[in-house]
């Protein structure tokens, strides 16, 4: 564990960095009185503490702070749950060190004086924890760099769902009506309070320094879309998490609530789509020089369909993922691959040097850093091991007989991962172990649970 500078309490420390520099300015003129150091759980949210500005600059930016390790091995509830080797009530619940990542700085318009800075989680020797979630994906970049001299960009296109809120109904469970009643996909005439939202949400989101491609209503009752510009892998994670934060940030003040689930509703889906290029310099891989799909693209895709179906439980982390994959619904039903087909797994797009694949597969309850991780070490498999990919689909990719279907619950999901091997050895046998833990508790959590829908079914006919 890092020594504490000799410093008294009230002696600022010597700035880290440049960004460090501009938090101390921002501090100085009294524009920032709060940090939140925040790390991403295995849920992707953010957790951390809220700092004193002046405190965190004379103490935390330069040797850290200290959490529960438990923030790294819990559920959604936030439970102590057992079966990590990480931390447990076998370990103590003792700490580990969250290290500020300067160059995330953001300060965060819909939070009076208060920036938002990430941290890396440390052991308290000092050793990065193989299993957080960057840590996880910083690793595959790591590896595609080291052994294809490659690198990653990557688009998130994010949708969720917003209601009016009643807190009544939502603490007890119940259905909300969604803040618009009709299928409004690509309209540019947004009712109350619908268009307020619509127009603050991503002026927000640009003055913390993440600007929109483009915001749109999507194709069921309250959805919304949003649309990040394509750039670097771990920066895109990271801005999905703080956009999360603003959307409920926004949301409060409007007297809205919005859902990150996969499925908030019988008939209703929301996915966390991955638009990925690979690149040599400055050199399209997937693209050949006529715009077309390169053979390294093509062993890309076989790799995506070979290992994902192995990977599902960091892209459908939750019971509730699974009822997203439905037919003619916009969530693939089977791993397919094909041009301009939004009924596959693995959707080819775009044109000329930005030609590119979007899968299709992980939904908006995903932790972005996971799937992402998942994606990329598919990907490298394919490449390595020279696959080659089944023909494209055409026509309508949900009757298809001839590919594999995707896991119709997390129980198939597991076993998949558990029994394939590949998890292991693409991701390390630690991570694997520590997200096999997760979707087995995950499943334990809900197992004895009884739904809404079984009472209605069975109560009197029983």
């Amino acid at each position: 564990m890092p020594t504490p500078a000799a410093t008294s309490a009230d002696e600022p420390r010597p700035a880290a960095s440049g960004e460090d520099d501009h938090l101390r300015e921002l501090i100085e003129t009294d524009h920032i009185s709060t940090v939140l150091l925040a790390v991403p759980d295995l849920q992707g949210r953010l957790k951390g503490k809220a700092h004193d500005a002046r405190h965190y600059l004379q103490r935390i930016a330069g040797e850290g702070a200290e959490a529960c390790a438990y923030v790294l091995a819990t559920d959604v509830d936030m439970r102590p749950v057992d079966g990590y080797a990480l931390s447990s009530w076998d370990t103590g619940y003792g700490d580990l060190r969250l290290i500020p990542d300067p160059a995330t700085l953001r300060v965060l318009p819909w939070a009076s004086r208060t920036a938002l800075v990430f941290a890396d989680a440390h052991d308290l020797d000092g050793q990065p924890v193989q299993v957080a979630p960057r840590q996880v994906l910083r690793r595959q970049l790591k590896e595609l760099e080291a052994r294809l001299g490659m690198s990653a960009k990557v688009g998130l296109e994010a949708e969720f769902f917003l209601y009016p809120c009643d807190p009544a109904r939502i603490a007890d469970g119940r259905p909300l009506a969604p803040v618009s009643p009709h299928n409004l996909d690509y309209t540019l005439d947004h009712p109350a309070p619908l268009a307020p939202y619509l127009r603050t949400l991503p002026e927000h989101l640009r003055l913390a320094g993440m600007p929109v491609e483009a915001v749109k209503t999507e194709g069921a009752p309250g959805q919304v879309e949003v649309t990040f510009p394509y750039g670097d892998p771990l920066k895109a994670c990271d801005s999905h998490l703080v956009f999360k934060h603003g959307a409920r940030a926004v949301a409060d003040g409007q007297g809205l609530v919005p859902t990150f689930m996969a499925a908030p509703a019988t008939g209703l889906a929301s996915g966390l789509h991955i638009h990925l290029s690979l690149w040599n310099g400055d050199k399209p891989v997937l693209a050949d020089s006529t715009g077309e799909l390169s053979p390294v693209a093509l062993q890309v895709i076989a790799g995506l369909l070979d290992a994902l179906p192995q990977l599902a439980p960091l892209y459908a982390p939750t019971p509730n993922s699974y009822r997203r994959f439905r037919p003619d619904s916009f969530a693939p039903t089977h791993f397919t691959w094909g041009h301009d087909n939004r009924a596959c797994a693995v959707r080819v797009t775009g044109h000329g040097r930005g030609r590119h694949l979007e899968i299709r597969l992980p939904g908006a309850d995903v932790n972005p850093y996971l799937a992402l991780a998942a994606v990329l070490a598919a990907a490298h498999h394919g490449i390595r091991e020279a696959l080659t990919p089944p023909p494209a689909s055409t026509g309508n990719a949900y009757k298809t007989t001839a590919h594999a279907p995707v896991p119709a619950s997390l129980d198939q999901a597991l076993a998949a991962y558990v029994d394939g091997g590949l998890a292991e050895h693409l991701l390390t046998p630690t991570v694997a172990r520590h997200y096999q833990n997760a979707a087995q508790v995950e499943l334990d959590a809900l197992r004895y649970e009884v739904p809404d829908t079984e009472r209605r079914r069975g109560f009197t006919r029983a």
